[in-house]
Order: structure tokens, then C-alpha cells, then sequence
């Protein structure tokens, strides 16, 4: 008998809109820029955050929580400004590093107390296929965005096929990323399910 893999440790989800505006995507640049700046200041953070998140790990073999939740925060704001900002969603992105309940993008992460000191230290050598691969499938997305904003300007709502995939690349990026800062220890799938 065939045994189903443990499911990973971290999830994205995001809700399928009924209709998007057709022409909010023309302003959501501008709309975004004080996501962007903000997210800036907190991406400069987050490499010191992660620097000493990674030396933690590796002397103690723990994972400080207060690390992991600002990391986790930085991420969950990053994937939801991401979402808006490719028109997967006209619902404008929270100024929050916490859970957003109500918003249709979700991404979740167990804590786990102790990290692996073996793959922490060789992390980023371990996610250069991933890596790779992703900067593949970014153009990829890229291009989606703008046949779904095609889409969305003659119809009124995303292709849900196109949809589907455009939430399948952000749940690979959004696990690599995840694994990248710390958050999860199992190696991610490559797997846009």
C-alpha cells in the first residue's frame, strides 16, 4: 500500500474573485508604493533578522520565535502586496505583518522550536535547482499577468484555468521563500499544488 507524503509544513491559499475591475490594474503601481516602500525598509530588517535567525540556529539549534514572526509577517505582507500588485485580486492589501482574516490571499507556517543546523547552513546551496527553476517560471507569471489583464479588460474576471497557475507559481515561490528565511526546515516540493 502506496502512503501519502506528509503535507508541507506551510500553505498558500488564495480565493478565486467573481470579477476584477478592468482598468484598476492601470493604478495599482501607484496604489502600491507605499507597500513598496514600507516592504523595503522591512526587506533591509528582515537580512539582519535572518543573519541573526540563521546564527541562532546554528550555535543553539533553536529558532527564536520573535525572529520566525517577523520573518513569517514580512513574507505574509510580501505575498499579499504580490497578489494585488499581478491583479489576482482588487481587494487592496492590508499595512499589517499579521494574519489578515478577511483578505483573499493566506499563507501559514508552523513553528517549530528546534532548526535543522546541517540544512541551515548549507540552505542556499540546497535551493539553487529551485532557484532555477522559478526564475523560469517568474517569466512565466509575468506573462500570464498580462494575458489576464487582457482577459479581465474584455470579460471582467480572471481565466480560472490561468488563475489556477498563477496561484500555483506563488505557492512554489511562497514555500522556497519560507524554506529560504528560516520558517519551515523540510526541503520544499517541486510542486505548484
Amino acid at each position: 500500500m502506496a502512503t501519502q507524503p506528509a503535507p508541507y509544513p506551510a500553505t498558500y491559499s488564495q480565493t478565486e474573485p467573481a470579477s476584477l475591475s478592468r482598468w484598476l490594474w492601470l493604478f495599482k503601481g501607484l496604489l502600491l508604493l507605499p507597500h513598496f516602500f514600507v516592504l523595503w525598509l522591512l526587506g533591509v530588517a528582515a537580512t539582519f533578522v535572518l543573519f541573526i535567525s540563521w546564527i541562532a540556529i546554528l550555535i543553539t539549534g533553536k529558532r527564536p520565535r520573535g525572529l520566525w514572526d517577523f520573518l513569517m509577517g514580512v513574507n505574509r505582507w510580501s505575498v499579499r502586496v504580490s497578489a494585488y500588485s499581478l491583479h489576482m485580486t482588487d481587494v487592496y492589501p492590508p499595512f499589517t505583518m499579521d494574519e489578515a482574516p478577511d483578505y483573499p490571499v493566506k499563507i501559514t507556517a508552523e513553528y517549530l522550536e528546534t532548526g535543522n543546523r546541517l540544512t541551515t547552513f548549507f540552505r542556499w546551496l540546497l535551493l539553487i535547482p529551485h532557484m532555477i527553476i522559478l526564475s523560469v517560471a517568474s517569466a512565466v507569471l509575468y506573462v500570464l499577468f498580462l494575458v489576464n489583464v487582457i482577459v479581465v479588460i474584455f470579460t471582467g474576471k480572471p481565466h480560472s484555468d490561468m488563475f489556477k497557475l498563477m496561484v500555483g507559481i506563488l505557492r512554489w515561490s511562497t514555500r522556497v521563500n519560507l524554506y529560504s528565511y528560516l520558517i519551515v526546515d523540510q526541503y520544499p516540493p517541486f510542486s505548484m499544488d
